[in-house]
């Protein structure tokens, strides 16, 4: 049988699978005081865990029955589905807070295959890496059964900040694939930018400060800024207009050219801005850019 969390804490949790993610999660739990129950595939890497308390689990069923809470990240919602084969009769009464990655549409069916069973479902997206899991920058973003993360709020935060997006189980997914492409824009406009400083003699550790503050500061900004532009479908150029944009966008590429640096990333920027200007829409800000890339 399941403990009784209504007089205990802190509350007893399972998790499902072990791999970097999952042993980092299982880890986050144990320090903070959880009596925690793991269980993977390969047994023997429940080993570490199980040396500081962990209670190991001989099969998924046994991990399920264990525990109200049962936190899973494995490889993928049919590793998943694999995973809890059998154990349906346990399911009922239950919270699942899936931290697998997967796609919006694949979450939706689960949570509609939970319901069938009496399975309160959290999809969840952990937004850091696997060191990170506990720390003060970790936040996880979740989206389902809103009253299950009411409940189990003080065991999640755990693991980071715990987001609420709603009871859409999708947009968990759907926020973190369009958050990662921000990472990534980001990253790659770091890099392109160390890299054309570079070429004239500046260390990346140097430019990394301005830059930071930069992204902070001003184009934090500009994003809330833009937010609402964006939602009213009105982009007014008062702050700088694409014009501008472009003009300076032909300045770094001509700087790029001129030290042998990639440009296929400025190359796009102004590709999009002068697609924009060409249609007449020289004088609207740079959230107008938001028609072309929905297209």
């Amino acid at each position: 049988m399941p403990r009784d969390t209504d007089n205990l804490a802190p509350e007893p949790v399972t998790v499902l699978g072990l791999g970097a993610m999952g042993t980092a999660l299982a880890g986050a739990f144990l320090a903070a005081g959880h009596h925690t129950t793991v269980w993977n595939r390969t047994a023997a890497r429940a080993d570490a865990l199980a040396a500081r308390g962990a209670v190991r689990a001989a099969t998924p069923t046994e991990a399920v029955g264990a525990n109200r809470l049962i936190v899973a990240c494995v490889l993928d919602y049919d590793a998943l589905r694999s995973v809890l084969a059998g154990t349906e009769a346990l399911l009922a009464g239950r919270t699942l807070v899936n931290l697998t990655s997967g796609s919006p549409e694949q979450a939706r069916d689960f949570a509609a295959r939970a319901a069938g069973h009496g399975l309160a479902y959290l999809d969840g997206a952990v937004m850091i890496t696997p060191p990170g899991i506990g720390g003060p920058h970790a936040t996880l973003l979740y989206s389902g059964a809103s009253d299950a993360l009411a409940r189990h709020r003080a065991t999640l935060a755990a693991l980071g900040e715990p987001v609420d997006l709603g009871p859409d189980a999708g947009v968990a997914g759907l926020y973190d694939t369009a958050l990662l492409g921000l990472m990534w824009s980001a990253l790659s406009g770091w890099l392109q930018g160390a890299a054309l400083v570079g070429a004239d003699g500046v260390r990346a550790a140097d430019f990394t400060p301005v830059a930071t503050r930069w992204l902070s500061g001003a184009v934090a900004g500009f994003i809330d800024r833009y937010a609402a532009q964006v939602d009213a479908g009105r982009y007014p150029g008062d702050d700088a207009s694409l014009d501008v944009h472009l003009a300076a966008m032909e300045h770094l590429l001509h700087a790029a050219r001129a030290r042998g640096v990639d440009t296929a990333l400025p190359e796009l920027l102004a590709r999009q801005a002068g697609e924009a200007v060409a249609a007449g829409h020289g004088a609207d800000s740079y959230a107008r850019l938001i028609e072309v890339v929905k297209k």
